[in-house]
């Protein structure tokens, strides 16, 4: 397992997008071993929603971010 114990600076969105996919796919293993697989289920679509968040360098929560603000992104 890797440390997921230290969150990444805030200010970055795709780290963050990044530590979140980390964590909740630790959480949905975890809920699928111990049974739990609704849970398991709802955790892994946290998990690739966060990935794929990451990987666009989480310029869809920037662009929600400014819809909810009244603004526009460049």
């Amino acid at each position: 397992m890797d440390d997921t114990s230290v969150p990444p600076v805030t200010g970055d969105p795709s780290a963050v997008a990044a530590y979140v996919a980390s964590l909740t796919g630790e959480l949905s293993r975890l809920s699928r071993a111990s049974g739990l697989l609704t849970l398991a289920y709802l955790l892994e679509i946290a998990r690739l929603e966060a990935r794929s968040l990451s990987l666009e360098g989480g310029k869809a929560g920037q662009a929600a971010s400014a819809s909810r603000q009244g603004t526009r992104e460049p």
